[in-house]
């Protein structure tokens, strides 16, 4: 709507939106709430934009997408979604072994969820990555490597980045793991719209994220939940928990550790990234983890939108001494 020519300035010069009147090539863009010059570039996911008369030129790049499991049963999809499932069984994450290609897959990532806490909420214990005929299994801090009969050779690389394992494998699938509740995964365009459970189908859309191990669509986070999982023992999930009402006590503690969030701090985020489904994922994670480990779920979960916001290329430095620190100099 803005740098229109017309009846606020004279003919030939357009309306900046901010009381000027300017030349066409000197039009601003609008992101997030900011302006921007002509010929400034900022960056969205993996592809580059440049200002030019008032809109954005942006490159093309197909980039990676990135499913997030954190802290007691948190998922954002490869789309974006964002969704709480509280189950503790082995549920698929994400998997290329989907509908009439189920037998012909190059991967399977399995999230272990066990109970945390004693409200009846879960947290990711441990990861399995099949790859090939290699099993990886990401446990107490640690990974070790199990050598199957059947598929095929897929090389991988592992490394550790600050806080982070990272598991690298030639097929175009990446685990980052902080050793705890947090895992990333990242895919290689190539699998768009080809995987299926939990992290959703990577096809853009969010709206159909809910598709089941049989290929329904839900709208129930519950039933979709309880379709990937990996054995049928397991029971299924039947109700939604709110530790804040069976542990009230904590409540207030919860809310005010997790003000950060909406707090000046990350004040610069706020318009790139919402951050309501945050804060709400942190008052629940902070009031379920009650024997022992309030704050490793408290930092966790602050960890998580500090995350998103500098994929949205707003760094925030909030650890400090007293909130949730690190120390860098080991970790370097």
């Amino acid at each position: 709507t803005e740098c229109t020519s017309g009846c606020v300035c004279p003919e030939g010069l357009f309306d900046d939106g901010r009381g000027g009147c300017v030349e066409e090539q000197n039009c601003p863009c609008v992101h997030n709430n900011q302006w921007y010059h002509p010929g400034e570039k900022i960056t969205v996911d993996c592809n580059t934009c440049t200002c030019k008369k008032g809109v954005w030129s942006c490159t093309e790049h197909m980039c990676y997408g990135t499913c997030t499991i954190y802290g007691s049963g948190h998922y954002i999809t490869f789309d974006g979604k964002f969704y709480d499932f509280d189950g503790s069984c082995e549920y698929v994450a994400t998997q290329d072994f989907c509908g009439n290609k189920s037998s012909g897959g190059s991967f399977s990532i399995i999230t272990e969820n066990v109970l945390c806490g004693t409200t009846g909420v879960t947290c990711s214990k441990a990861i399995k990555m099949f790859l090939g005929k290699t099993e990886l299994k990401l446990e107490n801090k640690d990974y070790k490597e199990i050598q199957r009969d059947i598929g095929e050779d897929v090389r991988y690389w592992n490394r550790t980045v600050g806080l982070y394992l990272v598991i690298e494998a030639s097929n175009g699938v990446m685990l980052i793991w902080d050793k705890k509740t947090t895992v990333f995964i990242k895919l290689s365009p190539d699998y768009k719209g080809q995987v299926c459970g939990l992290c959703g189908n990577f096809d853009d859309k969010s709206n159909n994220d809910f598709t089941t191990r049989s290929g329904v669509q839900e709208t129930n986070a519950l039933t979709f939940g309880n379709s990937w999982k990996q054995s049928s023992m397991c029971s299924d999930v039947t109700e939604v928990i709110k530790p804040c009402d069976v542990k009230p006590h904590r409540k207030s503690w919860a809310e005010k550790e997790c003000s950060i969030i909406q707090s000046e701090v990350f004040k610069i985020c706020h318009s790139k990234v919402d951050p309501k489904p945050f804060y709400d994922a942190c008052v629940h994670d902070a009031c379920s983890c009650d024997s022992g480990g309030d704050c490793e779920c408290f930092c966790s979960a602050v960890a998580a939108y500090a995350q998103e916001c500098t994929k949205a290329q707003a760094c925030v430095f909030w650890r400090t001494p007293d909130i949730c620190p690190i120390f860098c100099d080991y970790y370097n």
